[in-house]
């Protein structure tokens, strides 16, 4: 994919988490953060920011939106979510 394609792509997924739902207009900068992870194909997306990304309401829908743009959506968690995870901690 070219770099202006994969742009544009990363552009309009983070336009959709933010038009559609389920991030608000103020958050913009969060989609675009969720949007390049996604577009990307990276495995994770590690956040602390609880309020908008690593938020458990809004993760099936933010799944969603990127499934819809055809991305598979990142694992989106807390450093300390992961470290649980990778400890056997949480199950999965």
């Amino acid at each position: 994919m070219s770099s202006a394609t994969e742009w544009f792509r990363k552009i309009e997924l983070a336009r959709s988490l933010v038009s559609k739902g389920p991030l608000p207009t103020k958050a913009e900068s969060d989609a675009f953060h969720i949007a390049v992870a996604a577009v990307n194909a990276m495995d994770y997306l590690l956040t602390w920011n609880m309020k908008h990304i690593a938020n458990a309401a809004m993760t099936k829908t933010i799944e969603g939106r990127c499934r819809g743009a055809g991305f598979e959506p990142p694992v989106i968690c807390t450093p300390d979510g992961l470290l649980a995870e990778e400890e056997g901690y949480v199950e999965g």
